[in-house]
């Protein structure tokens, strides 16, 4: 449970972290989102590939690999908040 908690959060961690910086010197707000549902597709495909067929390694993945994924994405999303309230109130990232 505590490595649950421990991956969820630096998950999270990272890819706010890394949507902010993007969003940053990009200038365009819902990038690492887009980037971050690329990702995982690309890793269930690069997984899957050995399988008998992507849905089968689907459905290895436990309910603890989606939560910690689910982590990063509710932190890819986050950072396009930040960013967005951020411009809306007038500051301006380079």
């Amino acid at each position: 449970m505590l490595q649950l908690i421990i991956a969820t959060v630096l998950l999270f961690v990272l890819f706010f972290g890394l949507g902010f910086i993007l969003n940053m010197l990009m200038k365009t707000t819902w990038f690492p989102i887009y980037g971050y549902i690329v990702l995982i597709i690309g890793l269930v495909i690069y997984y899957g590939w050995g399988s008998d067929s992507v849905w089968s390694a689907v459905a290895g993945y436990s309910l603890v690999d989606m939560i910690a994924a689910i982590g990063g994405l509710v932190g890819a999303v986050l950072s396009g908040s930040a960013i967005k309230m951020l411009r809306d109130k007038g500051f301006k990232m380079f």
